[in-house]
């Protein structure tokens, strides 16, 4: 079974076009969200979170995501060494997760699939790009955040023009109905 990994920066898109892959059928895992559960609920992540970023990590033994991002989005130091305890576990768990699909390919959405190599583990890359502006108006209306918070995020991620050269495809995320339209052509191209 192939593997596509897919990507794009924060505010991007790339969950609205995973949610068009599944629409046609296609297994997306959601690397981000399987992770939040694994810090959650996986007792050995959890311990060495707590080695690494202190007690306040938690609250009511659920993950303190403002005070993690806090850290982590300040210090590249603390990201990798978080980075080094989360993704091992996604890893394992999308292995397990893959086994238990059937279909020509999966989907793996990825936020930073070629800053930690990921793309190599993947037959297909995709690549989910929107201008900056049009990005941080996105996450704007999307989250309780500031500009501020979102540039800190992005500068912790490659820029567009560092992923293109590694990807197999590029969807420019800016018209609705034209972006569905690049999955379907992905999608033929994938599966033939």
């Amino acid at each position: 079974m192939k593997v596509v990994g897919l990507t794009g920066g924060i505010g991007s898109g790339k969950s609205t076009v995973a949610t068009m892959f599944k629409n046609i059928g296609i297994p997306v895992y959601i690397a981000d969200d399987e992770a939040k559960k694994l810090m959650n609920n996986d007792d050995a992540v959890k311990q060495k979170i707590v080695a690494l970023l202190g007690a306040d990590s938690y609250i009511d033994d659920r993950l303190n995501r403002e005070y993690i991002a806090a850290i982590v989005f300040n210090d590249t130091s603390k990201l990798e060494k978080l980075n080094a305890i989360v993704h091992p576990a996604v890893a394992h768990h999308f292995d397990t997760w893959k086994r238990d699909q059937d279909a020509d390919y999966v989907i793996k959405e990825v936020a930073i699939l070629f800053e930690n190599d990921g793309h190599k583990q993947c037959d297909y890359t995709i690549l989910v790009s929107a201008p900056i502006e049009e990005r941080i108006k996105r996450v704007l209306n999307r989250d309780q955040t500031t500009r501020k918070q979102i540039l800190s995020r992005m500068n912790n991620q490659w820029d567009d023009a560092q992923k293109i050269i590694l990807a197999d495809f590029v969807i420019n995320n800016i018209d609705l109905e034209e972006t569905e339209n690049q999955v379907y052509e992905i999608h033929k191209k994938i599966s033939s």
